[in-house]
């Protein structure tokens, strides 16, 4: 009896390395994370758990002890099933009490989690290589163009006026944001604006319309060049 539960216990460990090789370009909430998973989705899992105060340490990718810890620590906190994996239930817990973590009151403009949401996928759709800097400066773009008459007054009027950006024409907004994308899109809510007032910004390796050159350039960060 011994021996038969020890061959299903390695059977069982080894199903689980292997669901975990399989699945580690997966965004977070797409598959169950626990003790030994790796990928991307691991590192994001890691850095809202920090946030939220769970997860002390850096981000790795690898789910280890401390991150474990941290789950379990999270789930005791809202009455989840206690078990140290990051599943369905645990993550949609944790991505809206990252999303909720935002306060108007100090922001240029007030936004609802929708318009939030919108912002994210923006910013990391077309600056996720870009530094903070470059990120804080893109989602600047957006708000200085809802204050500007020149362009529609919504976030999301803003965002998804025709061909206004490459990264809704084509597709790649609707990718997952990284949730450091939050902290540079609060900075530009709160005041900063590395673009120094942009309301156009470009790659020129990416350029497809030669029209954006005619704005005066007003600096670089990164990769891309800010423009009034």
């Amino acid at each position: 009896m011994k021996k038969k539960f020890t061959i299903n216990f390695v059977i069982i460990m080894a199903v689980m390395v292997l669901l975990t090789s399989v699945g580690e370009a997966a965004a977070l909430g797409s598959r169950t994370l626990f003790f030994g998973s790796r990928g991307k989705d691991v590192e994001l899992l890691q850095d809202v758990l920090a946030d939220k105060g769970y997860f002390n340490a850096n981000s790795t990718g690898y789910y280890g002890p401390i991150t474990e810890k941290a789950v379990i620590e999270f789930q005791k906190k809202y009455n989840l099933r206690i078990d140290g994996f990051a599943g369905n239930q645990t993550i949609n817990k944790l991505k809206r009490k990252y999303m909720s973590n935002t306060n108007n009151s100090d922001y240029r403009l007030n936004v609802s989690k929708e318009e939030m949401n919108l912002l994210l996928r923006t910013v990391y759709s077309e600056a996720r290589g870009e530094n903070f800097a470059g990120q804080v400066a893109v989602a600047s773009v957006l708000i200085n163009r809802v204050l500007d008459d020149r362009f529609p007054n919504t976030i999301k009027g803003v965002i998804f006026q025709p061909w206004a950006f490459t990264a809704v024409h084509d597709g790649q907004f609707w990718l997952e944001p990284d949730p450091k994308v939050l902290k540079a899109v609060e900075a530009a809510l709160k005041g900063w604006d590395p673009s120094r007032g942009a309301v156009f910004y470009y790659n020129p390796a990416k350029v497809t319309s030669h029209w954006i050159y005619t704005r005066p350039i007003i600096t670089r960060i990164g990769r891309h060049y800010f423009a009034s």
